[in-house]
């Protein structure tokens, strides 16, 4: 039986941290797949068809990745993809805190899906979507942050003329 991993997450946009921790689960699972959670409390900058796509081009090169995205529960979701785990990034002790009460939850609600925390390379230990967005927001580059065809996505989007 293939040991499969789900790893959610809004990914608006993607980052190479987020990238660094596909890579790190795949050394664990046999399969990840890289699924982008739908939440209606949240105002993404790009659409989950978007998010989806820049995924899929992020990913696309490593042959034991899939992505998806979903609208229910967590756990719902992992149970029906057959996961045996939930794959988080934590990047400081400010994540922990919440990722911790999260994974308390879910084992409550699917004991046999199990939550593995995985941290990024140290240089990308400091990223985050919302970080990056507001570089560009403010006219600065996401070089070196994200993947370039992110970059440019972000750029037309957040850049000089751009919708926000």
């Amino acid at each position: 039986m293939k040991r499969r991993a789900i790893y959610p997450g809004s990914f608006d946009p993607i980052t190479n941290g987020h990238l660094d921790v596909v890579e790190r689960a795949l050394r664990l699972f046999d399969e990840v797949v890289v699924a982008v959670a739908v939440n209606i409390r949240k105002d993404p900058l790009f659409s989950v068809k978007e998010r989806r796509e820049m995924l899929q081009r992020a990913v696309g090169h490593l042959p034991r990745v899939t992505v998806d995205s979903f609208e229910t529960l967590l756990m719902d979701y992992a149970q029906e993809k057959k996961a045996v785990a939930v794959v988080r990034g934590l990047r400081a002790v400010s994540d922990f805190e919440f990722e911790f009460q999260m994974a308390l939850m879910n084992r409550n609600l699917a004991p046999q899906v199990e939550t593995v925390f995985l941290m990024p390379k140290d240089n990308y230990v400091y990223l985050s979507s919302r970080m990056i967005k507001e570089i560009v927001r403010l006219g600065g580059s996401a070089k070196g942050f994200v993947p370039p065809y992110v970059e440019t996505a972000l750029q037309r989007r957040l850049g000089k003329g751009g919708r926000r």
